[in-house]
């Protein structure tokens, strides 16, 4: 498959289904009252933020992604996916607007909670880490540099933001406040299972998960789903390992097959004359900076499923 297997989709415009939200990069449409439609757009966020111009073949490549990864991890946690084609709960002349980027999906109960797993001191956790030697209230051995793994994998949960607004990090209590300790155990226990399985594949294929999240929800019957997408560039962060030890040594970012190419060109652009504040709306992106963002994703999925 390639970037160019069909135009850059930036929103769905689905008429024979109810749209019920709009995400930073899906757009979910109610199928009856038990399945939603999930149709992964060509939208970018970074900071929060949805840029203005679509990574062309994105929704795609993170559908297939989240695919091959729903597949790997089956054993560790089930999942949403309901096995239907989603060309199926569409018109005939609205299937180009599904096919190949969309997943026919159990209607769950989300729970709010983001479930952060990091293996590798990075972004936010890095600048936490450099102010007050943790993250997210976990306190880690002093002498770590950006990039730096980890003794071990910990788990810093965020609350679900609405969107526009900015994911909270919130300590595993409040979890347990907000769902729980049952649930928030649970789920704490199975984002690590599913982080060390994960990075355990991508590490065969040469690929570093530095972090990632996770997102669960409750079937009718009460049982625990991982939910919404999963171990795409969109909600990890993945290293090519070659060229991370000399970044390492650098105190640097390692190269990236994820958002980190578009946030670092937006950390240095500037809007009327000022560095950009990350709220709406994003400076428009280059076109040599799109180009380069969907080569990224292309690669990471091919490396991953080659």
């Amino acid at each position: 498959m390639t970037a160019s297997a069909s135009p850059a989709l930036h929103t769905s415009t689905l008429t024979s289904l109810p749209l019920l939200a709009r995400g930073k990069v899906r757009d979910n449409y109610a199928v009856g009252s038990d399945r939603i439609l999930m149709v992964a757009s060509d939208r970018l966020s970074a900071f929060d933020v949805i840029m203005g111009e679509p990574i062309p073949g994105k929704g795609e490549l993170l559908t297939q992604m989240a695919l091959f990864w729903f597949d790997k991890l089956g054993a560790i946690c089930p999942n949403h996916l309901t096995g239907e084609a989603p060309e199926s709960v569409v018109r005939p002349d609205e299937v180009e607007q599904v096919r190949g980027r969309s997943m026919l999906v159990q209607r769950l109960t989300p729970l709010p909670v983001e479930a952060v797993v990091r293996g590798y001191l990075a972004g936010s956790g890095w600048k936490e880490y450099q102010a007050t030697q943790s993250v997210c209230g976990v306190p880690l051995p002093a002498g770590l540099t950006n990039a730096a793994k980890l003794p071990t994998p910990i788990y810093t949960p965020a609350a679900k933001a609405a969107a526009g607004e900015h994911d909270e990090n919130i300590s595993f209590e409040r979890t347990v406040e907000m769902i729980g300790f049952d649930h928030a155990s649970r789920i704490r226990d199975l984002s690590i299972a599913l982080y060390q399985a994960a990075a355990a594949i991508a590490l065969e294929k040469g690929m570093i998960i530095a972090d990632t999240k996770f997102e669960f929800g409750l079937a009718p019957d009460g049982t625990l789903v991982l939910m919404d997408e999963v171990l795409t560039p969109d909600s990890s962060r993945y290293w090519p390992v070659e060229g991370y030890e000399a970044a390492l040594a650098a105190g640097e970012n390692p190269p990236s097959y994820d958002k980190q190419f578009v946030r670092d060109w937006l950390e240095q652009a500037q809007v009327g004359g000022r560095p950009w504040d990350k709220t709406p709306p994003a400076p428009r992106l280059p076109q040599a900076v799109i180009e380069k963002t969907a080569a990224k994703y292309r690669e990471a999925l091919e490396r991953l499923t080659g």
